[in-house]
């Protein structure tokens, strides 16, 4: 005798809504970070679509969140960018190898002995920090802050060499800048970037150093500047390094961008957290060059012997 029918369960409408509203947040997540990793990098939509193959107008989708890449394009997009894809990723779907090896070693040590651990992190991260920084000086910072104009200053008055980290770079690869980010593209930039702070860091004890603003954008690129010299961060008001910038008839990486502000904003809003891990700052708004200079003659006082 068959049993009593079993009732359909009513179907739960709000699934579908939060499935929905989950997908819409993980697009605006994936877009937020395509766009956070534009500004760090100082290059315009156009440029980013150039290099990845993507269109203009569905990045501009992407990182409007409105947009549903592929893992193809959000490949093309991370390669363009130099990072790993897993960076475009949001955080709850993100995590490092390395310190999730990290994370699971400590998990599996006894509690007694994370403090000796603790100890031996910190001795490997701070150890001969000061020896193996000597007395080189690298200044950070966006375009427009004076890097160049006080970097020459200091070096004279320190009498050590002046070092541009971008000229050094155009003569290694025979070409301008510009010319080596659209025909080899920002990865190999990059590459050529740290290799020349390491023969700088291996050929001068002592030495001005002043750096493209988008060094924070290569983890260990700007941690090695970190760790082995001592950075200071030139810095200025938004609407200072914009007119500096105009000044100098220079409006790389805005060409062509009507919205030259609201992007300086942005890459000034996705490096800031990185430059403030330098050693120190001088923030050079309102000062005129001899004021200026002053104050970055009192900073490095701390890093060199010669500074008087």
């Amino acid at each position: 005798m068959p049993g009593p029918k079993t009732q359909p369960k009513p179907r739960d409408k709000a699934a579908p809504e939060a499935e929905a509203a989950g997908a819409d947040a993980f697009a605006a997540a994936v877009g937020g970070l395509v766009r956070a990793a534009r500004a760090k990098r100082g290059i315009t939509r156009r440029q980013l679509a150039e290099q990845s193959g993507a269109s203009e107008r569905y990045l501009a989708q992407i990182e409007g969140g409105q947009g549903n890449p592929s893992v193809t394009i959000l490949k093309a997009i991370a390669d363009a960018l130099d990072l790993p894809v897993v960076e475009l990723m949001p955080s709850t779907t993100r995590r490092s190898q390395a310190l999730g090896r990290i994370h699971d070693l400590l998990a599996s040590a006894p509690p007694s002995e994370l403090p000796a651990i603790a100890d031996l992190i910190e001795r490997r991260t701070t150890a001969d920090r000061a020896a193996d920084r000597a007395q080189r000086i690298a200044l950070i910072g966006l375009r427009g802050a004076g890097k160049s104009t006080l970097g020459t200053m200091l070096a004279q008055r320190l009498g050590v060499p002046f070092i541009e980290l971008d000229r050094l770079i155009e003569q290694e690869y025979g070409a301008r800048i510009s010319d080596l980010v659209e025909i080899a593209g920002l990865a190999t930039f990059r590459r050529y970037e740290r290799g020349c702070l390491e023969r700088v860091i291996a050929e001068h004890e002592a030495a001005v150093i002043a750096t493209a603003g988008g060094i924070v954008s290569s983890p260990e690129t700007y941690g090695l500047l970190l760790r082995r010299t001592h950075t200071i961060w030139i810095k200025a008001q938004p609407q200072e390094h914009m007119r500096r910038v105009m000044a100098q008839g220079d409006f790389r990486p805005m060409a062509q961008n009507r919205e030259a502000m609201s992007d300086l904003l942005a890459i000034l809003d996705a490096r800031s957290a990185d430059y403030a891990r330098a050693e120190a700052a001088l923030d050079t708004s309102g000062d005129a060059e001899p004021e200026s200079f002053a104050k970055l003659i009192a900073i490095a006082k701390r890093y060199s012997g010669n500074a008087r």
